[in-house]
């Protein structure tokens, strides 16, 4: 007979036990009787709808402290709303993978399960065995909404990625969960290209399909003999495992490849590819911070199958990522205009690889002298002293001399943000496509991309705006080196432009245009699902994009990565070296890729500054209002209310002026950054501080991915 003291040991232990929950069914069931919406609940308790959608399916369960909660909700709920008793149903079939219907449909939307197939594996390859202590559990995925059928591609039936957790579950997007056996990184590669179904096709007819994305968390990464956390380097962009780690050494063993950057937080595992078929699995480790607080907001700390909505929504609508956002965003130029394209040979037949037009090509270009670096080659071998272009973003603060005793009075500074400015330059953006030639005593082409040395010094403009021609806003002091946006707006403004030298390209071409569309429609599209939409008031677009964070996290996040793809996209452009071994005038890695382009760069900021300055001259001109600070794509006024509705114009029918600032969601609007007291501005500026900077409560970042 048991003592009291096993008996109280044991009711212990049960009392000790996680909260149990009702099945999945009835968790919906009482949801619904209660009247509440999947998204409300979500809100209630914090996480996403996915979240919610995945406890109500069986696809996953919460943990504390959303678990105790929610288990006191839902007892609530039965109370209220207890369950008739129905009459017995037969025991249902197991469930396992339906097939994948076809389109893009938004990642958290389901309908009833289609008919049951069997895990897809490839032609007479035998399924990786089991580990003993693993229970044998199916695959589980609902099926997606029907969406457009020229989407699907049933070489990739579970989307392009999947998360795999440390109990084996793949967590990829539409909710589906992958049961993956692996217990090697060599295993895991052989599961992902054989098993999984994972993939993207290529984003255009001559590019290639995208490599299946996995992406690790801690558990998962301790599981396959990976370290939880890289340590012992001096920079961030040199983590990597030693050559001598076990997992490198399996690797190599197993006659797979790593890429140059080895094994770190983002790793490639490839073989060459056998005909057409790539061989070829991306890793990314979540504890090596493969996701960037900055560009992915507290996406690492989320539920694995609310990191993969994320990043799925992010690889349907921009790319499967494949480093961080600035790489993804360079990948996507070459992904969108690839270098080459298929050709055939009229003496053979045959097909070859040839250029493909409006694209970089295959071969990197050395910049002019001007565009280039201090440190570059170019610069280093020639003994270049002619200067350099100067094309960067504005951080100009106003002189506090300057502002009139009315504004001062004025009692807020109102931040407004341009979205996405540099995405909204490189629509229909002409830039160079071949290699610089020399000029002298040119005559200005407003309609040839390049480079020209010019005297802009004797241009004067009103002190109490930026000028147009540094970044810094200060007058020019002579002869420098332009890009032809900020030459063609000297034009513009009415003065007489007479270069004495210039670097341009014959062969032009509007590259950037397919990168702009799609990020523009990832842009617009995630705003609009988070209730930000064109066809609201400037009214209500304040107040939704107020709100819009809340709304759902998971987007917010995609939204996030989305604008750290445009900047740094752009910055990547121009990538310095890196290292504290680097000498000057020695090549660096970058400056091998045919997108090392820093004329293009420029282009983007050029007339990203260039819009700027037309912007701001058009308020003067039309409101007598003078900003107190630019910071890149953020510009900060004196108002006498604390939102832009009071100081930006207005025609009497109530539509916004053109030429000055618009509220709106597309690139190139604006949207309200932040308010603040005019005193704490003005205090500001006279410590030589930027309030554009600081206008939104924190610091803002300038990251041109260099």
């Amino acid at each position: 007979m048991a003592s009291e003291e096993e008996l109280f040991a044991s009711v212990d232990a049960l009392l000790k036990e996680e909260p149990q929950l009702p099945p999945p069914a009835e968790r919906a069931r009482l949801r619904e009787a209660a009247g509440i919406t999947q998204a409300r609940l979500a809100v209630a308790l914090k996480t996403s709808t996915q979240s919610i959608k995945n406890w109500e399916n069986g696809r996953s369960e919460p943990k504390e402290p959303r678990l105790t909660a929610y288990q006191r909700l839902l007892n609530g709920w039965a109370a209220k709303h207890p369950k008739h008793p129905t009459p017995e149903a037969p025991a249902a079939a197991p469930q396992r993978m339906p097939e994948r219907s076809t389109g893009s449909a938004a990642p958290d939307v389901i309908e009833p399960e289609a008919e049951p197939t069997e895990p897809v594996r490839a032609p007479d390859t035998p399924a990786p065995e089991r580990p003993a202590d693993r229970p044998a559990t199916p695959s589980r995925r609902p099926a997606a909404k029907k969406a457009v059928p020229a989407t699907l591609d049933p070489r990739f039936p579970h989307g392009p990625l999947a998360v795999l957790d440390g109990d084996g579950s793949a967590y990829a997007v539409n909710g589906i969960v992958l049961d993956c056996p692996a217990t090697t990184i060599v295993e895991l590669v052989e599961w992902t290209l054989r098993e999984s179904g994972l993939g993207a096709p290529k984003l255009h007819r001559y590019g290639k399909d995208s490599d299946p994305l996995i992406v690790l968390t801690a558990a998962a990464a301790v599981k396959l003999g990976l370290p939880e956390r890289l340590e012992g380097h001096e920079q961030r962009r040199s983590l990597r495992l030693p050559e001598d780690h076990p997992v490198v050494k399996q690797v190599a063993k197993a006659k797979w490849q790593l890429t140059q950057r080895g094994f770190g937080p983002w790793a490639r595992i490839y073989r060459k590819a056998q005909g057409r078929d790539r061989q070829c699995v991306q890793l990314a480790v979540l504890s090596w911070d493969a996701l960037d607080e900055r560009a992915w907001p507290d996406v690492a700390e989320m539920e694995p199958a609310d990191i993969a909505r994320v990043l799925g929504v992010y690889a349907q609508r921009v790319i499967t990522p494949r480093g961080s956002t600035a790489v993804s965003g360079l990948e996507l130029m070459t992904a969108m205009r690839p270098p080459t394209k298929p050709e055939r040979d009229t003496e053979t037949g045959n097909w070859t690889s040839g250029h493909n037009p409006g694209s970089l090509g295959t071969q990197p270009m050395d910049p002019a002298p001007p565009e280039a670096t201090p440190e570059h080659p170019v610069v280093v071998r020639s003994g270049w002293t002619g200067g350099f272009l100067n094309e960067e973003a504005y951080q100009w603060v106003r002189p506090v001399d300057s502002l009139s005793d009315e504004e001062c009075m004025l009692p807020f500074a109102v931040g407004l943000d341009l979205n996405t400015a540099f995405l909204a330059a490189a629509a229909r953006l002409v830039v160079g496509l071949s290699a610089p030639d020399h000029f002298h005593n040119v005559k200005f082409n407003p309609k040839i991309p390049g480079s020209w040395l010019v005297d802009l010094s004797g241009i004067e403009l009103d002190p109490r705006l930026p000028s147009p021609f540094t970044p810094d806003g200060s007058r020019p002091t002579g002869p420098a080196w332009y890009q032809t946006h900020t030459v063609a707006y000297a034009q513009e403004l009415g003065h007489d432009v007479h270069p004495i030298e210039a670097y341009l390209r014959k062969e032009t071409g509007a590259y950037l245009d397919p990168w702009h569309d799609r990020l523009k429609n990832a842009y617009v599209d995630t705003l609009a699902d988070l209730g930000v939409t064109k066809d609201l008031d400037d009214h209500q677009f304040l107040a939704a994009m107020e709100q819009h964070k809340q709304v759902d996290p998971a987007l917010a996040a995609v939204l996030a990565a989305v604008k750290a793809t445009v900047k740094g996209g752009v910055g990547k452009l121009r990538e310095r070296p890196q290292g504290k071994h680097y000498r000057d005038g020695e090549r660096w890695p970058a400056l091998e890729r045919p997108t090392w382009r820093p004329d293009i760069r420029a282009a983007v900021i050029s007339k990203a500054r260039v819009n700027m300055h037309r912007k701001l001259n058009n308020m003067a001109t039309m409101t007598g209002l003078f900003p107190l600070a630019v910071l890149s794509d953020c510009v900060v006024y004196p108002s006498p209310g604390a939102s832009p509705l009071d100081f930006l114009p207005y025609a009497a029918s109530g539509k916004p002026q053109p030429g000055g600032f618009r509220l709106g969601p597309t690139p190139g609007l604006a949207k309200l950054e932040g308010v603040q007291e005019m005193l704490w501005a003005i205090d500001l500026m006279e410590k030589g501080l930027n309030p554009a900077r600081h206008i939104k409560g924190g610091d803002s970042v300038l990251d041109e991915g260099e």
